[in-house]
């Protein structure tokens, strides 16, 4: 399967970043990918007040982005805010395309390094995952990469890959982090993770996590594949579905667990 990884810097204006969503998931496409992930918080950017801006998935921003899914024949997958209680928002996935329409609320919020996701953001309650041509996919956001459970919840799901849409706070030792997790995420469900961030901004680290690039795929046997540096980049590459087998053939992490004893 084909997919493609938009990592773009996002500003505050929703239909600005709707018309970027639209030129990059173009050339996806004609570069031949089924299946373009984008960020997290591609609709508008850290930093900005959410609830202003959040959008039912039924509202103008969602339907562009299946628009631009409908016209180019591909699945997106983008980072956006829906409404939710007590004047919050949802950090909603949304993938829709020929065949596909699912949404998938961050579970795991990012009240760390001195930042309180929670505070503005209702944390969701159900992993997802979708068919995309026979093959299935799970989607995480972000924070989830540090929570093991939610990419086996996907291979139990029969999902081969998990697209992972971040937009990752920058300091000291954060990219180390960022790859070792995503590198031990595929090695623990043995699974492909297409791990998309937000291209580095160009601004100072501060609380809010504005993204440092680097986006990258990893193997179902924890090696990089393909990466990108800290700039706005499309990268376009193939995922092998058949070697997810193989390797759970060798590396029998999911057979062999007890998840008995903790619970």
């Amino acid at each position: 399967m084909r997919i493609a990884i938009g990592q773009l810097t996002t500003g505050p204006d929703p239909d600005k970043n709707l018309r970027l969503v639209e030129e990059w998931t173009r050339r996806a496409a004609d570069a031949g990918a089924r299946v373009v992930v984008f960020p997290e918080a591609s609709m508008a950017c850290f930093g900005t007040p959410l609830a202003p801006l959040a959008q039912p998935l039924d509202g103008p921003w969602a339907d562009g982005v299946r628009e631009i899914a409908r016209a180019t024949g591909t699945v997106v997958v983008a980072g956006m805010f829906t409404p939710a209680d007590e004047g919050r928002v949802a950090n909603t996935l949304l993938a829709t395309g020929p065949g596909v329409e699912e949404s998938y609320d961050k579970i795991h919020l990012y009240d760390a390094f001195g930042f309180r996701e929670s505070e503005t953001v209702a944390p969701g309650s159900r992993p997802a995952v979708i068919d995309v041509d026979g093959v299935r996919l799970g989607l995480a956001t972000c924070y989830d990469v540090r929570f093991p459970e939610l990419f086996r919840a996907h291979a139990d799901a029969g999902a081969v890959a998990t697209l992972l849409a971040a937009s990752w706070g920058a300091g000291p030792g954060k990219l180390d982090q960022w790859e070792l997790l995503v590198r031990a995420r595929a090695l623990d469900a043995t699974v492909w993770v297409a791990a998309v961030g937000q291209a580095d901004s160009g601004t100072p680290p501060g609380p809010a996590p504005t993204g440092i690039g680097h986006s990258l795929l990893v193997g179902p046997d924890g090696t990089v594949r393909a990466s990108l540096g800290a700039d706005p980049e499309l990268l376009v590459t193939d995922l092998d579905v058949e070697e997810v087998g193989a390797v759970r053939e060798k590396t029998s992490v999911l057979a062999n667990r007890r998840p008995e004893l903790w619970r």
